[in-house]
């Protein structure tokens, strides 16, 4: 199965709801266009619509891309794994790309084609594969959830990893939030201390003014 296979199987039969990922992007987004890289059944673009911001998305599923133009969305298949993104330079304010990374072999080519597109800042997000909760897991003698072969991911983060790839390619970190698990979340919803360990994801902006090589 490649991997286009892969992606209308999987949006065949799940339908995404709100989570910490989508809402933390929405709240990084002021008013301006956005582009989201692998929009999927178009959630964020539907959260974005709900406060007037009208975006565009792209997907490699043709499924997934049924479903949003369904929802008059603005959507178009394409293959942002090792393809350009069929966009001008620095002709989106916003470029997002949520739960997408982890998927890749080589995210620092979308990286890159991100920063070309956007003009004032990339928003990436990733699911933390050195959570506590993952780790427990191997401890337990079990494949951790995020390690699961039915989720199709390649690439594994933790904040680290997310921060050297993203200075590879020249990019810098701004605003970085986490969400954490119980007990935790009596102190808050972000990890408090030791992101590594206590998050069970990451939303980075990486401002475009950052940017040092394209």
């Amino acid at each position: 199965m490649n991997t286009r296979d892969f992606e209308n199987s999987r949006w065949e039969f799940m339908k995404q709801t709100p989570e910490f990922r989508h809402e933390a992007a929405t709240s990084l987004i002021k008013n301006g266009s956005v582009l989201d890289v692998g929009c999927g059944d178009g959630l964020l673009l539907r959260m974005l619509r709900e406060r007037g911001i009208e975006g565009k998305g792209l997907d490699l599923s043709e499924t997934a891309v049924t479903l949003c133009r369904a929802d008059g969305l603005d959507v178009r298949s394409g293959d942002f794994t090792q393809e350009a993104l069929p966009f001008r330079d620095s002709s989106m304010d916003y470029v997002v790309a949520l739960d997408v990374l982890e998927h890749l072999y080589h995210p620092e080519i979308l990286l890159k084609e991100m920063a070309r597109v956007a003009r004032i800042a990339m928003i990436i997000g990733v699911p933390n594969f050195s959570s506590l909760p993952a780790r427990l897991q191997v401890l337990m003698g079990h494949v951790p959830e995020n390690n699961h072969p039915n989720k199709g991911h390649l690439y594994w983060f933790n904040l680290d990893v997310l921060e050297q790839l993203c200075r590879s390619v020249g990019m810098r970190p701004g605003t970085v939030k986490t969400n954490t698990f119980f007990p935790f979340t009596l102190f808050g919803t972000e990890a408090p201390c030791m992101p590594n360990l206590l998050a069970l994801s990451f939303v980075a902006t990486l401002p475009k003014d950052s940017v040092q090589v394209i």
